[in-house]
């Protein structure tokens, strides 16, 4: 008997990003190892910073074991009504980051949200803005949506100059939901009519109607 490819029966696993030297995919439980270590290693410069991540203040096992479960959430809660897929960004062959897309009623709502990030190696190199404008082209050109929105804690210079980058505006400010002390944070909205697309082309594959179908779109 021929056992069928994994992404016939769930398929964001056969969902495939190609732009410049990146690769994004969806997380499979092939690479939560690769994952996990990735995890130990440095993102932030300050790691006393007011941007740095709730969930990247715990102590690394913690962080990973509590990363893990996260992953494994967002597999069992994918659908028509909510959906996060996890995208893994690997450059010439290693894991160096994730690029997320997320959204709420997205048939009828046609937005996404996302969040990023790298591991400090990977900073400065521009893969922060292609990751974000081959996850914008997904998102636009691919599922139908019409607005993506951000955000990013007051003064995470970085985060904004990618938002800027790719040709978002910004959108008033908002106390973050994250727990902990209160910040707030820059909204960021970009349309079809205002992304600044890539100057390499981005090879999208896996946008079968079967994930449209999950995803709502």
């Amino acid at each position: 008997m021929t056992i069928p490819d994994l992404a016939a029966e769930y398929p964001p696993y056969g969902l495939r990003l190609h732009a410049g030297d990146l690769t994004l995919r969806t997380l499979a439980e092939d690479d939560l190892l690769e994952y996990a270590q990735l995890l130990r290693r440095p993102v932030f410069e300050d790691p006393e910073s007011p941007q740095v991540f709730p969930w990247y203040k715990t102590e690394p096992e913690i962080r990973v074991r509590e990363a893990l479960r996260f992953q494994w959430r967002l597999r069992a809660a994918v659908s028509p009504h909510e959906w996060t897929l996890p995208l893994g960004i690997w450059a010439d062959g290693r894991l160096i980051g994730c690029q997320d897309v997320a959204a709420e009623r997205f048939a009828q709502r046609r937005t996404v949200t996302s969040g990023s990030w790298l591991t400090l190696e990977a900073h400065g190199k521009g893969y922060g803005k292609l990751m974000r404008q081959a996850m914008l082209v997904l998102a636009f050109d691919h599922l139908g949506a019409t607005r993506a929105e951000s955000s990013a804690v007051l003064g995470n210079a970085a985060s904004f100059a990618v938002s800027h980058g790719c040709g978002y505006v910004e959108n008033g400010t908002a106390v973050g939901p994250q727990p902990g002390d209160a910040l707030i944070e820059q909204r960021f909205l970009v349309t079809p009519e205002t992304f600044r697309r890539p100057t390499v082309p981005v090879q999208v594959e896996g946008v079968t109607p079967a994930l449209k179908e999950l995803l709502g779109a």
